[in-house]
């Protein structure tokens, strides 16, 4: 394993500090990568010998989490993020459980990524971004994809949306209450403001070098604990605590007294749907 001591150059102005502070919490409250995404992962890479994982935005590592178990032979990991606080909450998820594996983490923006001019590495034959492409420069990861990645290499972009998406009379409260304390635009972050896409994941693979998709829609159910509701949204860049100042207090009670009433001693139910979009080079056998 190896860790570097120097960021890759250009990593985007604000995107480092945007999740640093919440390392901790995206660990232990983010949801995984649910079995069955996971296996679809394994499954393009296990007629492969000794394959290798391109993890970009790993956060805290959950898709090499999900993977090692599913992919026993797999044998090295390149994970990438910008924030180099979620790449220590990685490596002591990862290191314990690695076994044979090989793992870099590499302090960069995912379009900035490239092998080392000394690497023995061999190309990734599986790339994957989970819940994290649209904080990046689309096109140009894809493009940084497709130079790096094995002939045969699969793009994997997947995610579920979030609690500020979700449509329920428990998650319409929070958001309406998370709206009075900051205002009515979803946040990302302290100095900025979110914005949708301007074309869907599929559209940008479409027009890519990695034009062959096939789309997964896998129902996911979740309980909640109103507890793990609050980890979790000191987490997001939507509701983390640097948003509210000296009121984050004041809104965590008042988060947590709505959330009580909403469960009535049970649980709050998210029904989500995990997206996930494989894609490959035309004319790649599947």
């Amino acid at each position: 394993m190896t860790c570097p001591d120097d960021p890759f150059p250009d990593l985007p102005a604000g995107k480092e500090e945007l999740f640093a502070a919440a390392a901790a919490e995206y660990d232990r409250y983010r949801p995984g990568v649910p079995t069955e995404a996971a296996e679809l992962l394994a499954d393009t890479v296990r007629d492969l010998p000794d394959p290798v994982l391109l993890d970009l935005g790993t956060g805290t590592g959950q898709v090499p989490r999900a993977l090692l178990p599913a992919v026993p032979g797999l044998a090295h990991i390149e994970a990438v993020d910008v924030s180099r606080q979620m790449l220590d909450q990685a490596r002591d998820a990862l290191v314990p459980v690695l076994g044979r594996c090989t793992l870099r983490l590499v302090h960069a923006a995912a379009d900035a990524y490239g092998p080392l001019p000394d690497d023995e590495t061999r190309a990734p034959d599986l790339v994957t971004c989970c819940r994290s492409f649209h904080w990046m420069d689309g096109p140009a990861v894809l493009a940084m994809a497709d130079r790096v990645a094995a002939p045969d290499a699969t793009v994997a972009i997947m995610g579920d949306g979030s609690l500020w998406t979700h449509e329920a009379d428990w998650t319409r409260a929070l958001r309406e209450l998370i709206q009075h304390y900051l205002g009515s635009e979803r946040r990302a972050g302290t100095g900025a403001t979110y914005s949708e896409p301007r074309r869907s994941y599929g559209e940008g693979l479409a027009t890519s070098a990695w034009s062959d998709v096939t789309e997964h829609r896998i129902p996911v159910g979740r309980a909640w604990a109103p507890k793990d509701v609050i980890g979790y949204l000191r987490s997001t860049s939507f509701a983390g605590p640097e948003l509210f100042g000296q009121r984050h207090a004041a809104f965590e009670a008042e988060a947590r007294t709505l959330l009580d009433a909403h469960a009535a001693g049970d649980s709050l139910s998210e029904s989500a749907v995990f997206t996930l979009l494989l894609a490959r080079r035309p004319g790649v056998a599947r």
